[in-house]
């Protein structure tokens, strides 16, 4: 099945064709872990689990990399605040980051590559770039890109250099021979971790590090699919784009896809009006599925709404879900008929909801198929006569859909006393012992069995 995807760089919808055949490639920009992540850094680690988990359905091998960015101002401003390492704030938020990355059922990434651990690929990146001419030393020992050494900057961000420089000046504490520079080194004196170099201790501008891991991790340094929020568009992976030009003379990937921002009661999402919600806080509180629902059921392009109304809206929805696929487990378990197996693209019953994923990610139309299956069963198990083929298909089908959408579920596992108990209560109704069958009711709805 053809996989369209909305790609940044072109602006249109385009078929999905691998640099390599039956692989893909996936970068996906990771957090700077200097605090508690907030609901916004989760929309693309759904957004792009997803569509991972669509290439791996649809038969491909896939190779999934998000960094951590764990050396940064922010992680120093923030080790002095807690009176910590830079090293130990980055564990404490990488954790606090992965226990997000599960509670909202998002699958690990391939490789999670780390700024520290690839400074000496940096380094060496930065002084290739020197040596090329396309980056320079200041006095202050601090290295810049040129910006105009590259013909076609601005092709992400549709921005035009004259463009850009209107208004742009250099700050006095810079020493750049052109506003539009960006940094490759930094030259520190702010008590914060340095690192050995070519130009004196410092450490790492934040654009180059995505450019080097991948260059480490993937052939040819070019990639598939290099995704991220809408807000990293530029200046960062403009500037992506330069240096892999500069270096190697290629883009860095084939497509870019960005995902909408998170607005709270349809005002955008920020830390000026007070109104972030805390990852961890909304996924202890709705739990992982609310959370992943109300992410998946807008168009990963367009801004996304947190209310209590939609919360309580998503709940419903789930709780509907929940029931009737729970009640079918229970009738399928009952006559020995479960089967967990996941289906595959070739099943014929998926097709619509496949088509909706790969018609650029539309997790919005692909619910909408979840529904009209939930709803098939709800038809089929209320038959006298049980389809027990039909039922069976449509558990498979489901559970497939659900995988895909990356929603889990606990569904009821009978135990030999939960069975009885069913043959008890069903017993009971027949021969007329409402008393009986009203409290063995009772107690199977408290074990979610009906």
């Amino acid at each position: 099945m053809q996989v369209k995807i909305y790609n940044s760089l072109t602006n249109k919808i385009e078929d999905f064709h691998p640099l390599h055949e039956n692989k893909v490639t996936m970068y996906v920009c990771g957090p700077t872990v200097y605090n508690y992540v907030h609901i916004g850094n989760m929309r693309p680690v759904v957004v792009f689990d997803i569509l991972r988990r669509l290439f791996s359905f649809l038969g491909y091998e896939v190779t999934f990399i998000s960094n951590y960015t764990d050396i940064d101002d922010k992680i120093i401003k923030q080790a002095k605040i807690e009176n910590l390492s830079e090293k130990e704030i980055a564990e404490k938020y990488i954790k606090a980051f992965e226990e997000a990355r599960e509670g909202i059922h998002s699958l690990k990434p391939t490789y999670q590559p780390r700024v520290t651990e690839n400074m000496d690929k940096i380094i060496s990146f930065v002084k290739e770039l020197v040596d090329k001419g396309y980056a320079y030393v200041t006095k202050n020992h601090d290295v810049y890109f040129r910006v105009n050494k590259i013909k076609d900057y601005g092709c992400l961000s549709n921005m035009k250099i004259e463009d850009l420089m209107v208004g742009a000046r250099i700050d006095e504490s810079e020493d750049k021979e052109s506003p539009l520079d960006f940094a490759l080194w930094k030259n520190t004196n702010d008590g914060g971790i340095k690192f050995p170099s070519f130009w004196g201790e410092g450490r790492p501008g934040w654009h180059s590090e995505c450019v080097v891991m991948i260059n480490s991790l993937c052939e040819g340094g070019k990639i598939d699919i290099h995704g991220g929020g809408f807000d990293l568009k530029f200046p960062h992976h403009e500037n992506e784009i330069t240096q892999e030009e500069a270096m190697y003379g290629h883009k860095i990937a084939t497509y870019w896809m960005h995902n909408g921002f998170i607005n709270v009661d349809n005002v955008k999402m920020s830390k000026s009006l007070g109104n972030v919600i805390l990852a961890n806080d909304y996924i202890n509180l709705y739990g992982g599925n609310v959370v992943r629902y109300l992410l998946i059921n807008t168009h990963y392009r367009l801004p996304v709404n947190f209310s209590n109304e939609l919360v309580e809206r998503a709940s419903k929805e789930l709780d509907k879900i929940f029931s009737a696929v729970n009640r079918l487990s229970i009738i399928l378990q009952r006559n020995n008929l479960i089967n967990d197996t996941l289906l595959t693209y070739k099943d014929e019953e998926m097709n619509n909801f496949i088509l909706a994923l790969s018609d650029d990610l539309n997790t919005a139309n692909a619910l909408s198929e979840l529904y009209k299956e939930v709803k098939e069963i709800n038809i089929l198990m209320r038959e006298k006569t049980k389809n027990f083929v039909k039922l069976s298909k449509k558990y498979q089908v489901i559970n497939t859909m659900l995988y895909l959408l990356g929603l889990e579920f606990d569904f009821v596992k009978l135990t030999k006393d939960d069975l009885n108990l069913l043959d008890e209560y069903e017993n009971a109704k027949l021969q007329g012992d409402f008393k009986k069958s009203d409290d063995l009711r009772q107690t199977l709805i408290s074990k979610k069995l009906i």
